[in-house]
C-alpha cells in the first residue's frame, strides 16, 4: 500500500520508522553527535547533498532526527518538515527565512509570538503588522505594499477565533505572497492547512503533537523548496532538537489519533455543560452551534479540539479563586497533555501585553483557558462545577 494512501492513524505509527538488523519496530535513538565515514569520497557525497546520510546531529544529519521529520511530514500531507527544539525556534527560523518583505499576524497569537512580531523582529529591519480578525479589510492594503508573509493561528489562542485558511492564501498568493499557519491547537488529526491552500505548517510540538508534557520541540513543515530556505537558519541557530526529544516525541506521536479524538470528545461535553452555568458569562469553543466561527470550523475541522475558553462573572482577582478552587485541573500554562490544564490568559501566556491592548484583543481578567486532557469527562465537569460553586 502506498504511504499517501494509509489513513492518518497508520502514518502516526509507521511513517519514517526505519527497521534496525534487530528487528527493531521503531528507529533507534542515535545519541551520536558527529558520524565516520568509510572514504573522504564518502563525506563529499552528503556534505555536497549527492548522498542522503548521518554527518553531524546540530545539522539534524541523524538517524533519529530523520525519521522524527519523515513522520512530521507525512502527518501534514508535506514534502518535508523540519525539527525544532522549541515552537518559538520554528517560528524564528520561519520568519527569518520566509518574512524578510514584512511579516501580517492575522488575528490574536501566542504572546511570545506577539512580542517577536513587535519587538525582537522589528530590530532586525523586517517590518511587521498586526491585524485583528475584524480588520481583514486590511489585508490587501498591506500584501499590496509588499508584505511577503502572512502568518495566522486558527484556532487562535485564546479566543479560539477561525480564520478562513482558503481564502486568506488565495488573497496571500495573488500578491505574491505566502501564507503560514499555525496548526498547534487543532493539530494534523482535527485540521490540514496545507490541502487548504497554506503554504507551510507550523507547531508548538510541545502540546498536542508531545502530548504527555515532557518534552519541548517545534516542527515546520511544507514543500521541500519552502523548508530548504529554512535549514540554514535552524543549522546556524542551533536549534535542532536533541536525538533523544525526537525519539521521544516520535513515540509521543504514535497515539496522536487516539488521544486528540478523546480530547474532543471531553472538550465538546465540558463546553455544553458550562454553556449553561450560571456563573459562565460565556463559553468559547468551536464545537458549539453559536460560536461565531462554528460555521467555518465544521467546513475545515474533522474536530473541533481540545481547548475550551471561558468567561467567568468576575474580574481577574474573583476568577484566580475560581482557578484555585480547582483540583483535577492543574493551574499551569502550556496544552495539549493529557492532564487537564487551567490558566488566566492574563497571568500567563498574555501577561505580557498591557491592559490596552488585552482589552483590544477581547481577552479580560474573567477569562479561563482549559486545556481539556484525557480524564473522565464527568469527573472534569464536577470539579469546575465545584470551583464555580
Amino acid at each position: 500500500m502506498d504511504a499517501k494512501t494509509q489513513g492518518l492513524s497508520t502514518r502516526c505509527v509507521h511513517a519514517g520508522e526505519g527497521h534496525d538488523a534487530h528487528g527493531s519496530p521503531h528507529t533507534p535513538t542515535y545519541t551520536t553527535t558527529t558520524f565516520a565515514f568509510p572514504s573522504t569520497a564518502a563525506l563529499l557525497d552528503v556534505v555536497e547533498g549527492r548522498a542522503s546520510g548521518s554527518l553531524y546531529t546540530r545539522y539534524g544529519f541523524n538517524p533519529t532526527v530523520r525519521a522524527l521529520e519523515a513522520k512530521l511530514a507525512s502527518l501534514e500531507n508535506a514534502e518535508a518538515a523540519l525539527a525544532f527544539s522549541s515552537g518559538m525556534g520554528a517560528e524564528s527560523a520561519l520568519f527569518l527565512a520566509h518574512g524578510r518583505r514584512g511579516v501580517i499576524c492575522l488575528g490574536d497569537a501566542y504572546g511570545g509570538t506577539l512580542e517577536m512580531l513587535t519587538e525582537q523582529l522589528p530590530q532586525l529591519g523586517i517590518r511587521t503588522a498586526l491585524l485583528l480578525g475584524h480588520e481583514m479589510d486590511r489585508l490587501d492594503v498591506l500584501l499590496a505594499a509588499g508584505y511577503g508573509l502572512v502568518f495566522l493561528e486558527t484556532p487562535t489562542n485564546p479566543v479560539l477565533e477561525i480564520f478562513d485558511i482558503a481564502a486568506i492564501a488565495a488573497r496571500a498568493h495573488v500578491h505574491g505572497a505566502r501564507l503560514a499557519v499555525d496548526n498547534t491547537f487543532a493539530s494534523p488529526v482535527n485540521q490540514q492547512p496545507l490541502s487548504l491552500g497554506a503554504d507551510l505548517v507550523v507547531h508548538s510540538a510541545t502540546k498536542y503533537l508531545g502530548g504527555h508534557s515532557d518534552l519541548t520541540a517545534g516542527a515546520i513543515m511544507g514543500s521541500r523548496e519552502l523548508i530548504e530556505p529554512v535549514f540554514g537558519w535552524r543549522k546556524n541557530l542551533g536549534t535542532t532538537p536533541s536525538p533523544e526529544t525526537c525519539a521521544l516525541l516520535s513515540r509521543s506521536l504514535r497515539t496522536l489519533v487516539v488521544r486528540v479524538r478523546q480530547q474532543n470528545a471531553n472538550a465538546q461535553r465540558i463546553a455544553e455543560a458550562l454553556v449553561r452555568h450560571p456563573r459562565v458569562r460565556r463559553v468559547l469553543f468551536p464545537g458549539l452551534p453559536g460560536f461565531p466561527g462554528h460555521p467555518m470550523a465544521a467546513r475545515q475541522m474533522a474536530g473541533f479540539g481540545g481547548m475550551v475558553t471561558i468567561e467567568v462573572d468576575g474580574g481577574t482577582a474573583q476568577t484566580a479563586a475560581v482557578v484555585d478552587r480547582l483540583r483535577l485541573f492543574a493551574i499551569a500554562p502550556s496544552l495539549g497533555g493529557v492532564e487537564s490544564l487551567a490558566t488566566q490568559p492574563v497571568t500567563t501566556t498574555h501577561h505580557g501585553l498591557s491592559e490596552g491592548e488585552r482589552a483590544r484583543r477581547g481577552i479580560t481578567g474573567g477569562m479561563i483557558r482549559l486545556s481539556v486532557g484525557l480524564e473522565d469527562a464527568e469527573d472534569l465537569i464536577g470539579d469546575l462545577e465545584q470551583a464555580l460553586g
